[in-house]
């Protein structure tokens, strides 16, 4: 069975070269990359898809659990936190972190802390059928490398957007919906996933395409894309997709209603 990929994500050196240690030591695990803060953090991710991060809680830019929130959950890879603060136990738990390390920890936690995490890549990997996924079932073997896209079929718009230092030409009909990460924005295309750093009122002005749509201040979908309504309490509304995604339709935007149906509510 191949090593685990992970990252190690601590803004502290002496915590760094502590875990740098303890994963070179495990022939189970294979040390991919390190970062300093949650941003580059959220990018690396995306990137590098490891089965495995070692997490602080507290970094610069946006913190651990706000790093883990950001990312959607077939993005997730199997989650140690590892922070000298018992108080965030509850909130790292809540977005269902493997593991909770506490610092100081000894060689004996680290390997509990790995087995829990190889046991719940494991289990993860099996989908309905009972066959793995390939690699390791993290999140590396869930999405593709950005490839250029080709022109959108509808008017020929596209959106040209910077991925790992190159430029991916998106065509507009390929996107099914976006939605905002803190400093990030994540296109939901049809066959992959594209993390960029952009807004997503840049986005929206960019797509500048009446076939899009608001629906909440994290999310703007493609018109054709929605497949239900669901009205909830007090009149608001759930927008559910074709592939199964939930989002919520903001009171503000309560109008958008109109797009979706052609008559008003």
């Amino acid at each position: 069975m191949s090593a685990l990929r992970v990252l190690i994500i601590d803004d502290e050196p002496l915590a760094r070269d502590r875990l740098r240690a303890l994963v070179k030591a495990e022939s189970t695990l294979d040390l991919v990359a390190e970062y300093t803060n949650g941003p580059e953090a959220i990018a690396g991710i995306v990137q590098h898809g490891p089965d495995l991060i070692f997490i602080d809680v507290e970094m610069p830019g946006c913190n651990g659990l706000q790093v883990v929130q950001a990312l959607p959950s077939h993005l997730r890879p199997a989650v140690l936190f590892v922070t000298a603060h018992d108080r965030f136990a509850v909130e790292a738990f809540a977005v269902q972190a493997v593991d909770y390390l506490l610092k100081p920890f000894d060689r004996e936690r680290f390997r509990t802390a790995v087995k829990r995490a190889d046991e719940f890549i494991k289990k993860r990997a099996l989908p309905a059928d009972g066959t793995a996924n390939q690699a390791s079932g993290g999140a590396g073997s869930q999405t593709r490398p950005p490839q250029p896209a080709a022109p959108g079929k509808k008017g020929g718009e596209r959106l040209a957007v910077k991925v790992d230092g190159r430029v991916v030409f998106v065509g507009a009909s390929e996107i099914r919906w976006v939605e905002a990460a803190d400093n990030y924005v994540i296109l939901h295309l049809e066959d992959r996933r594209l993390m960029i750093r952009d807004t997503l009122s840049s986005i929206e002005e960019q797509l500048g395409d009446p076939q899009f749509t608001r629906v909440n201040r994290s999310a703007i979908v493609r018109v054709d894309q929605v497949r239900e309504l669901h009205p909830t309490f007090h009149g608001d509304y759930v927008v559910i997709l074709r592939d199964g995604t939930k989002l919520p339709l903001s009171r503000s935007l309560r109008g958008q209603v109109e797009r979706f149906t052609g008559r008003s509510q």
